[in-house]
């Protein structure tokens, strides 16, 4: 990996690691729809103006709008929204940490799904490493630990459908010939749509506005959500997938270090143990004996 590369993988970790943080931060004065539609609105308004700027056309086919509109789902309305709702009770760092098993999920539901044919003796034992150190980060024997909780269990379902979503769009969308960035921003408009629904089904009491919430919202919408993207297709455009994809091993490092020195959280040895085990076995699991094993969309 080149120097150029390194920096803008880190600079990316940084982004989408910090996520966690200015959820909980936004989550102090906006209710959990609110925070997630604000995201998906900011975020969609930086992708559209990415596409105006290289003169991107905006799809117009019905049937490929229903499958964006499913993958807007899938990765977005409903893990957003998940999330902003469970760290109304759990930990941003806690929440970085059970993200970081959305790559054990994914090859499991493509296995389910036949999405993908077979597993190496290498993916086993990512699969079986990575689950014992999920059962480690969520230890249900300690109820004190309060992971195995409501806040736990929604960051749990949000992982999973990001998995859903990654073998969804892998087998649907990837090899469609159009640009990421297309597909993102199109995503993130569909995502906005059905919150927006939702908020006005649900409604929010009147949000208590302040400059730290404000300014979480729209580092987590303009920067977390739109320009993250368009950095994460630049490292995939220059540096190809698998460069792009060892993001997925500092996630949670900064999701942690961020959650101990702003919110002095705390984090057990038992869930650093957990988080290790985690990221071994993604390891693993990302080492496949064939080409037509899953890409990670």
């Amino acid at each position: 990996m080149t120097r150029a590369a390194s920096s803008r993988i880190a600079l990316l970790a940084l982004i989408w690691g910090s996520g966690f943080l200015w959820i909980k931060l936004a989550d102090r004065d906006f209710s959990p729809v609110e925070v997630t539609l604000s995201r998906l609105a900011l975020g969609a308004a930086v992708l559209f103006g990415v596409m105006l700027a290289r003169r991107d056309k905006v799809p117009r086919s019905v049937p490929l709008w229903a499958t964006i509109v499913t993958a807007a789902l899938f990765a977005n309305a409903v893990p957003y929204l998940l999330f902003a709702v469970a760290e109304q009770t759990v930990n941003s760092s806690t929440a970085g940490i059970i993200n970081a098993t959305t790559p054990l999920w994914t090859v499991t539901l493509a296995l389910a799904v036949r999405h993908q044919e077979s597993v190496t003796w290498r993916q086993a034992a990512g699969l079986i490493v990575g689950f014992g150190g999920a059962v480690l980060i969520f230890s249900p024997w300690r109820t004190a630990s309060g992971l195995f909780s409501a806040g736990g269990l929604e960051c749990l379902a949000a992982s999973v459908s990001y998995a859903v979503s990654f073998v969804y769009m892998d087998r649907f969308l990837a090899r469609r010939g159009i640009s990421a960035i297309v597909l993102a921003a199109c995503q993130l408009a569909a995502a906005t749509v059905m919150l927006a629904v939702v908020l006005g089904v649900a409604g929010a009491p009147a949000p208590h506005l302040t400059a730290g919430s404000v300014a979480a919202i729209a580092v987590l919408g303009i920067v977390g959500t739109g320009f993250a993207y368009v950095l994460n297709y630049q490292i995939i455009a220059s540096d190809g997938a698998t460069v792009a994809s060892t993001v997925t091993y500092l996630l949670p490092v900064v999701a942690i270090v961020l959650g101990v020195l702003v919110l002095n959280e705390t984090v057990t040895v038992t869930m650093l143990a957990g988080i290790a085990l985690v990221l071994a076995g993604v390891a693993l699991t990302r080492r496949p004996a064939k080409p037509a094993a899953l890409r990670e969309g």
